[in-house]
Parts: structure tokens; sequence; C-alpha cells
């Protein structure tokens, strides 16, 4: 019994680890959008919701996994070509986690 308890517990603690850290990845994801893609405004875009609500969970996976991410990116916000072509993989991956987090059937975000 106590090795079973111990087994869960074990369980629940690396299951909440993981959780923290995806969350962390769209955090990032807002912080990049706040930093360099705020002034994308110029292209109907209000905010970072409206950026990541351009598409649903399941397409942005699909433009992930076929190499599209970057140019759907692109036409959702010409004016910050320059600065997608410039992303580091691991802000690539952050602002992918926060548009995913906070597609169109996703979570509300809280950024502006």
């Amino acid at each position: 019994m106590k090795k079973t308890t111990s087994l869960l517990l074990a369980a629940t603690l690396a299951g909440s680890l993981f959780a923290t850290n995806a969350m962390a990845d769209a955090k990032a994801g807002q912080k990049y959008y706040l930093k360099k893609l705020k002034d994308s405004k110029k292209d109907g875009i209000a905010n970072g919701g409206n950026f990541a609500t351009k598409h649903d969970r399941d397409t942005w996976a699909e433009k992930k996994e076929s190499g599209e991410l970057l140019n759907a990116w692109k036409e959702i916000c010409p004016s910050g070509e320059k600065k997608f072509d410039k992303m580091k993989e691991g802000d690539v991956t952050d602002l992918y986690d926060f548009c995913w987090q906070y597609a169109s059937d996703g979570d509300v975000p809280s950024c502006g």
C-alpha cells in the first residue's frame, strides 16, 4: 500500500511539473509577442490573442509539423517578417506554444 501511494504521489508530482513547463513556454511566447511583435497592429491584429486565434489548435499543430509555421505567421503579420526570419529556435517553440495555448479553441490570454 505504501509503495502504491508513493508511486501515485510521484506520478502526480511529475504531471504537475510537466504542466508548469508547458505553461512557462506559452508565457515565454507571450513575452516574445509583446516585446517583438506588438507593432503588428499595422496588420490589423489588436493584440496577442487575435494573433493566436487566427487558427485552432489542430491547425497550428499541422503547420508546425509540416514546417509551414513561420510562413503562417508571416501571412498573419507581414510587418513582422524580418523578426520572424531572425527568430531563434527556442523563440519559435515558445511562440508556437503561445499560439497553441491561446488558439481559437484554446484559452483566453491576458496580454496586450
